[in-house]
């Protein structure tokens, strides 16, 4: 097909891998870029060149000098623009297409576990919401290079795809990576809580609730360490400060 002008449903896919890869690690012998080119019928190299056209959209990447390719094309300026506000349709559509092009399941081509499901509106209900989860996980561990922004810790098992504000407090948000951070367990469960937060400026602050319990290593080892410290920022998709903000003022323990 390389003499074949790309279709929408190659470049949405190819999107979805953009997404899911640090750009720093972009290449033709990556083997995400060797199995979605053979998924929708494209060499290793065009879709590694399409990934390069998307970087040169992204804001963040040139705000870090980083410039993706020149030769971008008409129909992926109208399929970023339709996406980059649209995460809830971005994750299962593009997932839903690599189920298309490959004639399996989504829940099999999305490695997603769905054992004791129940059967129809209810399944496919649960189905969508968690390839959904699962595209935020993947998109959100790839812009931190699978490193907590806290400790740095590399360990996948785990790192969480933490929510800033909480998806049950604004549904319009929930799969934007904007509203995300890698986050190991332990810290990710304190920022659920409100014990710890991270500023505007991108600065961890400890809530005054861990005063009662200074004296312990514990407490300082896991968290008094980090007050004021910076978070490891992502390479793409960086926190929004209006999330932030919410979160300092809405969820936080002061």
């Amino acid at each position: 097909m390389a003499g074949e002008n790309w279709t929408r449903e190659q470049t949405i896919v190819v999107l979805n891998l953009y997404c899911k890869i640090p750009f720093n690690k972009v290449s033709s012998n990556h083997p995400d870029v060797i199995r979605i080119s053979k998924i929708i019928g494209r060499s290793p190299n065009s879709v590694k060149m399409k990934i390069g056209n998307f970087g040169s959209f992204d804001l963040e990447l040139k705000a870090r000098g980083i410039v993706g390719l020149g030769n971008t094309t008409k129909l992926d300026k109208i399929v970023w623009d339709e996406f980059s506000n649209n995460w809830e349709n971005l994750g299962y559509e593009s997932e839903l297409l690599i189920s298309n092009f490959t004639n399996e399941p989504i829940e099999k081509t999305s490695r997603i576990d769905l054992d004791n499901l129940p059967l129809g509106k209810e399944r496919e209900s649960i189905i969508r919401a968690r390839v959904n989860q699962s595209f935020f996980r993947s998109t959100i561990l790839s812009s931190y290079n699978s490193k907590c922004c806290i400790t740095g810790l590399s360990i996948p098992d785990f790192l969480v795809a933490s929510h800033i504000i909480p998806w049950s407090k604004n549904d319009k948000i929930r799969l934007n990576p904007h509203n995300g951070l890698c986050i190991n367990s332990i810290h990710d469960k304190a920022f659920d809580r409100g014990f710890i937060t991270i500023t505007t400026d991108y600065k961890i602050k400890i809530s005054q609730y861990f005063n009662e319990y200074k004296f312990e290593n514990a407490v300082e080892d896991f968290f008094l360490k980090y007050h004021n410290k910076p978070i490891i920022l992502p390479d793409r998709f960086l926190p929004s400060k209006e999330y932030l903000d919410f979160h300092q003022t809405t969820i936080f323990k002061k």
